[in-house]
C-alpha cells in the first residue's frame, strides 16, 4: 500500500475530518470525581501491598508516594470535560514521577491509572486532530525517555549487574537484546492498546450518535407523512362538503325560485320544483352524513357505522344534469366514446373528480353567469400514447355576473383534484362569448387514498 493509501486509512480511523462532538452526559464530572477516588483508593492499597512485599524503595518517604500517586490519580476527575489538558497533565506527572521515584510508576496499580487517561483522551477529545497531535508528543516523550535509558541511562547497567547473580542463562537470545526487546513490546501494547481501544470506544458512541440520528430522521419524516396524509385527507373532505353543499343548496335556490313564480298559475309546477328540492335537501343530508361517518371511523376503530354510499361516477352525469333545468336555463349532455363500453373503462377516482368537475362548473354558470342555456360533453378515448383519456367540458353562453363571485375555493378544489391525477384543466373565457371548463385525465388513474 502507498504512503497516501496509509495516511488516508489513518486519517479515516483516527476521524480527522469528523466534526462530531461525544458530550459527556449531564452530571459526568460528579461521576469522575467519584471513579477517580475509588482507583485512588485502590491504587493506595496495592502500593501498600507493594511495600509490604519490599517491591518499594526506601530512598523515599511513604508520605511521597502517596501524593505521587494522588497526582497521577486527581486527573482523571475531569478527563470527560477536559481530555486533552488530563492526558497531557497526566503524562508531564507520570514522567517526574517516573524519574524521580522510579519504583511507584512501575506498579501496576500506577500503570493502569496512567492508562485510564491516554484511553479517556481518545476516547472524548472533541478535536481529534489536537488530542492525536497531544498524544502523539507523549508518545515521542515516552519512548524517547525508554531509549534514553537504555542507550545513555542505568538500564543496561542494571541488566548486567543482574547477570552476575544469576550468570547462568538459557535462553535463546542474549540477556541484554531479550529485556530491550520485552520491554519494547511491554510499552508497544501498553500505550497502542490505550490510543486504539480509545478510539475504537470513539467510533463505537459515533456510530450510536448517527443511529440515533437516522432513527429521529425516520420518526420526523413518520410524523410528516402522516400529517400530510392528514392534510389530504381533510382537502379531500373539504373539496366534497364544497361540492355537495354548493350543488344542492344552487339546486335547491333554482327549483325554489321557479316554484315561487309559478305557484299562483300553475301549482303543479310548483309542486314538482318543490318535490325537487325535498329530494336535493334529502340527497345533501344523505352525502354529508357519509363524510361525517368517514370521521367518526376514523376516531373509532371498531365502529361500523353505516354504510357509505357509492361515490358519484359517470353514469351520474344525466342525473346531475337535469338537475339544473329550470325555465329560464336549459342544459343538454352527450357523451361520445370511440368504442363500447369506454366510458366504464375509466378509473372511479377519475370518474369521481368528472362528475363533480361538471357539479362544480353548472353550479357556477348558474350562481356567477347571465347564461340561459349549458352544454356538457363527455369524451373517451382509449387509444393513446398514454392508454387514452377521459374529459368533459362545459360551455355556456352567458358573462359573468357583477357583484357574484365567490369564494374561489371550488376552482382550488377543482384544480387539486385535477393535480392528483396528472390531469389538465382549462378554464376560461371563449373568443365567441361564454365560458369554457374543460378536464382532461388518464383513462386509467389511481385510485383516491
Amino acid at each position: 500500500m502507498s504512503g497516501s493509501g496509509i495516511r488516508e486509512r489513518a486519517s479515516a480511523f483516527f476521524a480527522l475530518d469528523d466534526e462530531w462532538v461525544r458530550v459527556p452526559a449531564p452530571g459526568a464530572t460528579r461521576v469522575d470525581a467519584t471513579l477517580a477516588v475509588v482507583l485512588l483508593l485502590l491504587s493506595a492499597f496495592g502500593l501498600e501491598l507493594a511495600r509490604s512485599a519490599g517491591a518499594l524503595g526506601v530512598n523515599h518517604a511513604p508520605w511521597a508516594q502517596y501524593v505521587a500517586l494522588a497526582a497521577t490519580a486527581a486527573p482523571i476527575a475531569f478527563r470527560r470535560r477536559q481530555p486533552v489538558i488530563v492526558v497531557a497533565v497526566s503524562s508531564l506527572v507520570f514522567f517526574v514521577v517516573g524519574v524521580v521515584m522510579p519504583d511507584v510508576t512501575t506498579q501496576l496499580s500506577v500503570q493502569v491509572l496512567y492508562f485510564f487517561t491516554l484511553y479517556s483522551a481518545m476516547a472524548w477529545a472533541r478535536d481529534r486532530r489536537q488530542v492525536l497531535v497531544v498524544v502523539g508528543a507523549v508518545l515521542v516523550l515516552m519512548f524517547g525517555w525508554l531509549i534514553w535509558q537504555f542507550a545513555l541511562g542505568s538500564a543496561i547497567d542494571e541488566i548486567i549487574s543482574s547477570l552476575k547473580d544469576h550468570p547462568e542463562t538459557k535462553g535463546l537470545f542474549s540477556p541484554i537484546a531479550a529485556t530491550v526487546t520485552y520491554l519494547t513490546l511491554v510499552n508497544i501494547l501498553y500505550f497502542g492498546g490505550a490510543v486504539l481501544g480509545g478510539q475504537a470506544a470513539w467510533r463505537a458512541a459515533r456510530q450510536r450518535a448517527r443511529l440515533a440520528e437516522q432513527a429521529e430522521t425516520l420518526s420526523t419524516q413518520a410524523t410528516e407523512l402522516r400529517e400530510h396524509a392528514v392534510v389530504q385527507e381533510r382537502l379531500r373532505i373539504a373539496r366534497e362538503l364544497h361540492d355537495v353543499v354548493a350543488h344542492h343548496v344552487s339546486v335547491m335556490g333554482v327549483q325554489a325560485g321557479a316554484a315561487r313564480r309559478v305557484l299562483a298559475v300553475d301549482p303543479a309546477a310548483a309542486s314538482t320544483a318543490l318535490t325537487s328540492v325535498e329530494g336535493s335537501a334529502r340527497q345533501a343530508v344523505t352525502e354529508m352524513r357519509a363524510l361525517l361517518g368517514t370521521l367518526r371511523h376514523g376516531e373509532d376503530e371498531g365502529h361500523t357505522g353505516a354504510d357509505r354510499s357509492p361515490e358519484p361516477g359517470l353514469a351520474g352525469i344525466p342525473e346531475l344534469v337535469d338537475q339544473f333545468e329550470a325555465p329560464e336555463f336549459s342544459v343538454s349532455y352527450a357523451a361520445v366514446e370511440d368504442a363500447p363500453g369506454a366510458v366504464e373503462r375509466v378509473s372511479p377516482a377519475a370518474a369521481l373528480t368528472l362528475y363533480r368537475t361538471v357539479q362544480e362548473a353548472l353550479n357556477n354558470v348558474r350562481r356567477h353567469s347571465t347564461a340561459s342555456r349549458a352544454g356538457v360533453v363527455l369524451r373517451v378515448e382509449t387509444r393513446g400514447a398514454r392508454g387514452g383519456f377521459a374529459e368533459v367540458e362545459v360551455l355556456d353562453d352567458g358573462r359573468p355576473r357583477t357583484g357574484t363571485s365567490g369564494t374561489g375555493l371550488g376552482l382550488l378544489g377543482m384544480r387539486e383534484r385535477v393535480a392528483s391525477l396528472d390531469g389538465i384543466l382549462e378554464i376560461g373565457p371563449r373568443v365567441t362569448g361564454g365560458f369554457r371548463v374543460r378536464v382532461r385525465l388518464p383513462l386509467t388513474g389511481g385510485t383516491r387514498g
